[in-house]
């Protein structure tokens, strides 16, 4: 089945200079739309065709809607938009301190918010757009040393169901994407030996965490290709879903 919507249509994505980011514009752009991606710092996608690389710090409640504006303005009706942006704090709960705390839910669950309330004003007179934000399986399954990233993203994951409830009626269909453990730089930067891949794969019972029964670790593209069928027409009565990408490490879908 080949994914259709896509040629011609405007997305716009955070968080592009990470692994799953970089995958998805790649897989945006050579689908054929125009991709608006967005980082901290602006990240580099020089040589490929119809990306153009913005610098958008998420927690910044005015940049969101100023970038918004500036991108319909100038490039077009936005159709897709993509929360990617996201950071891992880890540590047990007396160990986290309020900046930290703080600091997730900066991230992980006002940048979505910003960014969708900007764009939900503008696709709402259109009555069509796609929204897809991805979260992660710690949502939905309590993790040891995890509780401001987990609580972030379930946090987010419901916000996602609110958000399409509300933006169904006019068209928009908003879902959230949760990965397991996927190769990235967030991934591997846990780990503390050669092993680390080993012993996710495997689980950690000492840490109550179950392993990958499908024997392997998420690559970047295995997400973005599950955004990518969200944001597409074969999916055009799905809403308010949280698919689960973690090769069944939480034993539910």
């Amino acid at each position: 089945m080949q994914l259709s919507g896509f040629n011609g249509n405007l997305a716009l994505v955070t968080g592009a200079g990470g692994g799953i980011g970089r995958a998805l514009v790649q897989l945006l752009a050579s689908s054929g739309c125009t991709v608006v991606a967005t980082d901290v710092t602006a990240p580099d996608f020089t040589g490929l065709n119809g990306v153009h690389s913005r610098a958008l710090d998420v927690t910044d409640s005015m940049a969101a809607a100023a970038l918004v504006d500036d991108i319909e303005q100038r490039l077009g009706p936005i159709g897709f938009g993509v929360n990617v942006a996201g950071v891992l704090q880890s540590g047990t709960i007396d160990s986290i301190d309020d900046e930290q705390w703080r600091r997730t839910f900066a991230v992980n669950t006002d940048g979505v918010f910003y960014l969708c309330r900007a764009l939900a004003r503008v696709m709402q007179p259109r009555r069509q757009g796609a929204l897809v934000t991805v979260g992660s399986n710690a949502a939905g399954v309590p993790r040891h040393a995890m509780a401001a990233y987990a609580a972030s993203k379930a946090a987010t994951g419901m916000f996602m169901r609110c958000l399409g409830l509300e933006l169904a009626p006019f068209g928009i269909r908003c879902n959230t994407v949760a990965p397991g453990s996927t190769m990235t730089p967030m991934q591997t930067g846990m780990w503390s030996d050669s092993s680390g891949a080993e012993k996710v794969v495997a689980g950690m019972p000492d840490i109550y965490k179950t392993g990958i029964p499908l024997g392997k670790l998420a690559q970047p593209e295995d997400v973005a290709n599950a955004v990518m069928f969200l944001l597409s027409d074969q999916a055009g009565h799905i809403v308010m879903d949280d698919l689960y990408v973690d090769g069944g490490a939480t034993l539910r879908s």
